[in-house]
């Protein structure tokens, strides 16, 4: 259902979204265009461990995935999924049931034979189409589905991390406005919607430290690899268009299997606090904020007027910069 906007402001957000997502699912089609169109899909392993490519992405995705799982590719069939659960559109692909797909976090499924058989890979496709890298948003849901999430896939979550975070997206029932006297809400700064995080409790602040510090690679995976309950195609690998590019066949990717992105992203950093000020909006002021990180994962309340208390996890700007 289209979002009805509010004002000029939000229709000119909602029409850049749109935007986006169209530009994004235009490179997911033409890299499955470009896979089935190639004349030769014969490639063999060779050693490589770079991840960062110029050159035509499809031709790089195969050989790349060829390296990684050292077969030799013969044949490649490729399908658009991208554009299924935003807007409808992609191609026919049906489960293991005999239905049809009409979710999945892979934006291209790749059928490939290969000399040990056939398998079939799923990729989680990003795009960027500014001059520079910028964060690319990799999930989006909220406290409570978040938790439920952790829970599902056997990481306990207190309740008082579960309220911690729910104060932090400014859930209902959760919010300054909701826990403040008017007394105290008059010397209140910050914004009365939520809280931020060094405002939760220092239990939910320890649990979620924890939490974070025990299951980082294992979090990671889920928010590279879950969207959606029962994807039969999680992502196998990430291929992300870095910039903005002229010429598709000479287009910037990082290419990495989700296990190598993980790896690198544990290497790069664990937990942390990074400080920050809001530098815009109604409530923008001098007081420093703590936002919480782990590896290139980045997490914050979503703050749009359509969503504005969903949970935002974005990939670090340039973050294939930094392997």
């Amino acid at each position: 259902m289209a979002l009805k906007p509010k004002d000029q402001r939000h229709k000119e957000q909602i029409k850049a979204g749109t935007v986006g997502r169209r530009r994004g699912h235009k490179f997911e089609s033409m890299l499955a265009m470009a896979i089935n169109s190639m004349e030769s899909k014969h490639f063999i392993p060779v050693v490589n461990k770079i991840h960062i490519y110029n050159g035509n992405p499809a031709i790089e995705l195969l050989q790349y995935i060829s390296n990684d799982k050292g077969v030799e590719i013969i044949d490649a069939q490729a399908s658009w999924l991208g554009g299924l659960a935003t807007s409808g559109l992609g191609d026919i692909i049906l489960d293991k049931y005999g239905n049809s797909i009409t979710k999945s976090k892979s934006d291209v499924l790749i059928k490939l034979i290969t000399n040990k058989g056939i398998e079939t890979v799923g990729i989680s496709v990003k795009t960027c189409n500014k001059k520079t890298p910028t964060n690319d948003q990799m999930y989006f849901t909220t406290a409570r589905a978040f938790c439920l999430l952790l829970r599902s896939n056997g990481i306990i979550v207190s309740n008082e991390a579960e309220n911690g975070l729910s104060m932090f997206c400014g859930d209902v029932g959760y919010r300054p406005i909701d826990l403040l006297t008017k007394e105290e809400l008059k010397y209140r700064i910050s914004d009365p919607n939520r809280y931020y995080w060094e405002e939760i409790s220092k239990q939910a602040q320890d649990d979620w430290k924890q939490i974070f510090e025990e299951y980082q690679d294992h979090i990671s995976m889920l928010l590279f690899q879950k969207a959606y309950k029962d994807d039969p195609y999680p992502p196998e690998y990430l291929l992300h268009q870095t910039v903005q590019y002229l010429n598709f066949d000479n287009c910037e990717t990082a290419i990495f299997s989700m296990k190598e992105i993980v790896n690198c992203s544990h290497a790069y950093s664990g937990y942390v606090l990074s400080k920050y000020k809001v530098r815009k909006g109604t409530y923008r002021t001098d007081i420093e904020h703590l936002a919480p990180r782990f590896g290139f994962i980045q997490f914050q309340r979503g703050g749009q007027r359509q969503h504005p208390t969903q949970l935002q996890f974005n990939l670090k700007a340039g973050y294939f910069r930094h392997v």
